[in-house]
């Protein structure tokens, strides 16, 4: 009789194994649903990540692109700061294409 007592006790020791192993915690369904979680976790912080450096490039260009937005004033509508002289030279061909489409 004990000789059939030691089998049955592994056995029923390798059911509650593969009992919590498919079905309890950290079973493989569950590690394979965090696994999912984690994935769709990552590409969110990944996302965000980007968001906030754009925003800091952002925020960084605006504190320090006043120069650039000076020299886009300065070129392309022409504006002055006070006490400057400005003078435009037109090129040649320029101006006859000018005058040509004019007349």
């Amino acid at each position: 009789m004990s000789s059939r007592i030691v089998p049955a006790v592994l056995i029923a020791l390798l059911l509650v194994v593969h009992a919590q192993l498919w079905f309890g915690r950290g079973s493989v369904g569950s590690v394979s649903d965090m696994q999912r979680k984690l994935e769709a976790q990552k590409a969110a912080n990944l996302a965000g990540q980007q968001a906030n450096e754009r925003m800091a490039s952002e925020i960084r260009d605006l504190k320090e692109g006043l120069e650039m937005v000076e020299e886009k004033a300065r070129v392309e509508l022409g504006m002055v700061k006070p006490n400057e002289i400005y003078v435009q030279v037109a090129a040649p061909a320029a101006s006859a294409q000018a005058t040509a489409t004019a007349r």
